[in-house]
């Protein structure tokens, strides 16, 4: 396994970060960006690995590649349009861990040659697909990192609804990026639970203020989540603040019962909170809490993406106090959602306990069952981050 591949299989979310002046679709992005600079500011906030465009309609060049070679450790994605074996041979020699390969624009065995060449130069690669048709040659090509990209090509357009069902249908085993489309963390977290092991990241990056600072923003966690709520201003409230999670409560008996999921920025995921079974809701998660004899629900729930657990959510016991409970939760195995009793006084000492994926709040978050205060939420969601 190369270094690419070694970046992108640690724990977590991984970024590659891009840097590209322009792009066809979209004009200007960055005209005089930095290659160096940019590469360096990408390794100090985290970044896995750096995309680099290379073709002339990019506004880029191989001089870029060395740049930001010259500046920093992290591996680096060479990207454009490669068809021939001198294509990778100079990507490596000016110092490219990994390259793109279009499989758009590549037969099978042009792109079966191009891995071996790849693999015998000491490159990873980057397959990269549009379509359900395109990630069955990747995969009987057995490349071992697949890009599911959700600009079409053709006509620039991105379907990102596409793009998440196709990271859902990748096969496991594989290393899964999602390129393209990912302007916030929501977006990211949404690929993220579908299956995706790192998001590629070129245009809004490049038409940040600071592009480093936009890319710690993507991958910063924990998820925030505000939860029972009932009015659209509340869902304002809380997108004008910062947070990432909707939640809506279907449950009944809850007195922050919602009558249904209401829409949300593109900022937010929503989440239907229920009790028992799902009720087919159109919300991106379900989070489910069992039944339980006298009460409202049960104490801890799972977090449900079209069916599947993609986290954990645990909280206090209904209505009661534990004061092992952030004890537990740093015990906790995989992503980790974290609830009961969260608020802007506490949330910031809980996620230094437990290092959770997200937390959730919500009556700490209302002036009456139901009803938001917008200073508290804004207080909430600021101490969280």
């Amino acid at each position: 396994m190369g270094r690419f591949r070694d970046a992108l299989s640690a724990s977590g979310l991984q970024g590659i970060a891009e840097v590209k002046r322009r792009s066809p679709s979209a004009g200007e992005l960055r005209a005089g960006a930095d290659p160096a600079a940019l590469a360096a500011s990408y390794e100090r906030v985290g970044a896995a690995a750096i995309s680099i465009l290379i073709d002339a309609r990019f506004d880029g060049s191989w001089d870029d590649l060395r740049a930001a070679r010259s500046a920093a450790r992290l591996p680096l994605l060479a990207k454009g349009f490669f068809s021939t074996d001198e294509d990778l041979r100079i990507a490596r020699e000016a110092g490219a861990d990994a390259a793109l390969l279009i499989l758009r624009d590549l037969g099978d065995e042009t792109a079966r040659r191009l891995l071996v060449v790849a693999s015998d130069l000491g490159l990873d690669t980057l397959v990269e697909a549009h379509n359900p048709e395109e990630l069955a040659r990747a995969t009987r090509l057995d490349a071992p990192v697949i890009g599911i990209n959700a600009r079409d090509l053709a006509t620039f357009a991105i379907d990102r609804l596409a793009q998440l069902a196709l990271v859902a249908s990748a096969p496991h085993g594989r290393i899964i990026v999602a390129e393209s489309g990912i302007e916030s963390r929501a977006q990211g977290a949404a690929a993220e639970l579908a299956g995706a092991d790192a998001i590629l990241v070129g245009s809004a990056l490049m038409r940040a203020t600071d592009p480093a600072q936009k890319l710690a923003e993507l991958l910063s966690r924990p998820l925030v989540k505000v939860c029972g709520l009932t009015r659209a201003e509340d869902v304002a409230a809380a997108a004008e603040a910062g947070a990432d999670l909707a939640g809506f409560v279907l449950a009944e008996g809850s007195p922050r019962r919602a009558q249904g999921v209401l829409s949300v920025p593109e900022t937010m995921l929503t989440v239907s909170v229920e009790v028992g079974e799902p009720s087919g809701a159109e919300a991106d998660l379900v989070q489910l809490y069992p039944r339980e004899a006298g009460k409202v629900r049960g104490r801890d729930a799972v977090l449900l993406r079209e069916g599947r657990e993609v986290a954990k959510v645990l909280d206090l016991p209904w209505q009661e106090s534990d004061p092992a409970h952030l004890e537990r939760a740093r015990a906790a195995k995989g992503r980790v959602m974290l609830a009961g009793g969260l608020g802007s006084d506490n949330v910031r000492a809980a996620i230094d306990a437990v290092r959770p994926w997200a937390v959730d709040a919500s009556s700490a978050l209302e002036s009456v069952p139901g009803v938001k205060d917008h200073e508290l939420v804004r207080a909430y969601v600021e101490a969280a981050r």
